[in-house]
């Protein structure tokens, strides 16, 4: 078995100029677009964008996950905990996936298997990864179920015996199951109604203070966000837009299209507010864009944004954004959403 080079890093994931296209008979599409991630231990980063923005494709990336064909790594480096993922053979990545890191996906009644016991299933990777027998494995199993909420003693039934909410505790079990560095969660809360919703939000947030996990947190619902991250990575047409600390993101916000998120965003306080929506349309992904990817639909657009790419600048001490408007002297986004 092949060693994989092992390099010093202060992140628990680092992702540098990764580039992923889709190839089929019909067309290419560039889901991602030279991008790079950083993952700070014990922190929660969320990577926000609209559907089709390229966010579930970076994140099965560090799984080494990215189906072949269709798709293609172009370029780029995947490090956790220090491991570069696309230098793994397969049995390294086996040992890799559940152990070291884990991911929760958006639809808990596709995630689990309807024939086998939500115990079975959370033994099956505690035996996969721990050397314990099946009855170690099993007891484990209920003691996991526990902390995220479920009685032990139901762990022999099965996932139609649950409730949606349930389901999704479950799927976390599993995710959990190995105590996991990394923890990826894709959209986990959309097929949950508002009430449930909170509650694995929260169940999350105990977790991962129990557990001292790295979180990567794929939505589109900047209410999640403001509630469970650190640090926001905005992504549009497979690029990284903006990024920084919760607060800088949310407070000082850099990129037009980032504006345009939180414009979108009802106003409950005026109940005859009406929305202001993003003009246009996403990009073609199957084009090669000279220039900016959002310059057609942005307010602040330029012809020069139409020409050239522009590249995440420092904008503050933890803060980057990818905009070429801030080259003009003076320049500041209007600020219309209420602070």
């Amino acid at each position: 078995m092949g060693e994989v080079q092992e390099k010093r890093s202060e992140y628990a994931m680092e992702i540098r100029d990764l580039a992923i296209r889709y190839v089929t008979d019909e067309a290419t599409v560039y889901a991602v677009n030279h991008i790079d991630l950083k993952l700070r231990p014990q922190g929660t980063l969320g990577l926000v964008g609209e559907t089709g923005a390229g966010k579930t494709t970076t994140v099965l990336s560090i799984l080494n996950l990215i189906q072949t064909p269709p798709g293609v790594i172009d370029s780029g480096e995947i490090f956790v905990n220090g491991r570069n993922v696309r230098e793994m053979t397969p049995a390294q990545l086996s040992e890799m996936r559940g152990k070291e890191v884990s991911m929760i996906f958006q639809d808990p009644m596709t995630s689990l298997n309807p024939v086998m016991t939500v115990g079975d299933q959370i033994a099956e990777s505690i035996l996969l990864h721990e050397n314990v027998d099946k009855k170690t494995a099993y007891e484990m199993a209920k003691k996991t179920l526990e902390t995220v909420g479920i009685p032990g003693e139901r762990a022999g039934e099965y996932p139609h015996q649950f409730s949606g909410g349930m389901k999704q505790r479950v799927v976390i079990a599993i995710a959990l199951a190995c105590h996991p560095n990394v923890l990826i969660a894709d959209e986990p809360t959309t097929a949950l109604d508002v009430t449930i919703q909170a509650q694995v939000l929260d169940l999350m947030r105990k977790l991962k203070e129990s557990y001292h996990t790295s979180t990567i947190l794929i939505t589109h619902d900047l209410g999640v966000v403001a509630e469970i991250c650190d640090e926001v990575a905005v992504m549009y047409a497979g690029s990284i837009v903006e990024i920084g600390s919760l607060r800088e993101v949310f407070k000082n916000t850099k990129h037009p299209y980032t504006e345009g998120l939180f414009n979108s965003l009802p106003d409950m306080s005026d109940r005859n507010s009406q929305l202001k929506p993003i003009k246009g349309l996403t990009p073609d992904p199957t084009k090669i864009y000279e220039g900016c990817t959002f310059a057609e639909r942005c307010p602040y657009a330029s012809e020069e944004c139409t020409k050239r790419r522009p590249q995440l600048e420092a904008v503050g001490e933890n803060h980057k954004v990818a905009c070429l408007a801030y080259e003009r002297e003076g320049f500041s986004i209007e600020r219309s959403r209420k602070q």
